[in-house]
């Protein structure tokens, strides 16, 4: 019955003291507690977290930072006959990966051959991880992660220029968006006597593998720089003595028409497609085109920068030498 404690598997609970209330316990732990704080004031909510301001969410030197998609950092050149052309170019390489129980064939043994020719770090991983790692590309057994280019900065490109012993030549990109156009310009421009590239930093490509690959490894021999604002740095050139012809497929103006080309100069190479932006134009003292047949309606960017530096070193006569 109720109450009854004498009932088999029953047990008394001994309490100390008198036990006929609660104290106000249960009053207690039926109070609030106050109103709940802000998203942002609550150090576990994203919310916080996104206010806190680009010093503070600087992460603690020696710490691992995170990343986003797998492969989306430092570049990866993934399957073999890719990755094999990676080695034969001579792109810098950071880290080689292999898969276990990849399928020893001729052209792995000749990436293994050259990795360790090169002394580059290798490690074997299981198919899944190559797979995580490379953001789930088809990476045949084998890829590589490329370090990230070390880009110099607009100013320093100005700098070595004016130091030089001959007339200052940039070449300066405006949305060229192909990286074997980036690759094919920089070769061209290290061909040429040119001090360096200028690319703008959003909007365009970057030296990626495809572009130190077409650049054949005149990119180790030419400094890159990347500017935020590539308007903005055109017109620090421009304050410092420099002429900026733009290079644009519907100029009226032929590139050796254009006498100024033996003086410090900035050549400006707008897109296949758009060419010159406005405010690249604007910026411009001149704009010149490269002369074609009708029949054609516009060149490569990386031929029409190719034929543009020739002409350019053509008048600067023994400049080359």
């Amino acid at each position: 019955m109720p109450g009854n404690s004498q009932r088999k598997g029953a047990v008394r609970r001994k309490g100390k003291g008198n036990t006929a209330g609660s104290g106000g316990r249960v009053r207690r732990g039926l109070e609030g507690k106050g109103p709940t704080p802000k998203a942002e004031d609550r150090p576990y909510h994203a919310a916080h977290r996104a206010k806190k301001t680009p010093a503070q969410r600087r992460p603690t030197p020696g710490a691992t930072p995170k990343t986003g998609r797998p492969g989306s950092g430092p570049e990866w050149v993934a399957g073999r006959n890719a990755v094999l052309e990676a080695m034969e170019a001579e792109i810098p390489v950071r880290t080689a990966y292999v898969a276990e129980g990849a399928e020893r064939d001729d052209r792995l043994r000749d990436v293994l051959k050259r990795v360790a020719t090169s002394g580059t770090a290798l490690l074997e991983v299981t198919r899944s991880e190559l797979d995580r790692l490379t953001g789930g590309a088809v990476h045949q057994g084998v890829a590589l992660q490329l370090p990230a280019f070390d880009y110099a900065h607009p100013d320093d490109l100005l700098n070595a220029a004016l130091a030089s012993d001959r007339e200052p030549l940039i070449v300066a990109l405006d949305s060229i968006t192909d990286p074997r156009n980036l690759g094919a310009i920089v070769r061209s421009a290290a061909a040429f006597g040119a001090h360096g590239v200028l690319i703008p930093e959003r909007r365009a490509a970057g030296m990626t593998a495809a572009a130190w690959k077409t650049s054949a490894g005149a990119a180790a021999r030419i400094p890159i720089a990347r500017a935020t604002n590539l308007n903005r740095s055109l017109r620090t050139y421009a304050d410092a003595g420099l002429s900026l012809i733009g290079l644009d497929g519907g100029a009226d103006r032929s590139i050796s028409d254009v006498a100024e080309t033996s003086g410090p100069l900035v050549l400006v190479v707008g897109s296949e497609g758009s060419g010159l932006s406005r405010l690249v134009r604007e910026a411009c003292d001149w704009v010149a085109a490269i002369p074609i047949s009708a029949s054609v309606e516009s060149l490569n960017a990386g031929v029409a920068a190719g034929i543009a530096l020739y002409e350019i070193s053509r008048q600067r006569v023994g400049e080359l030498d």
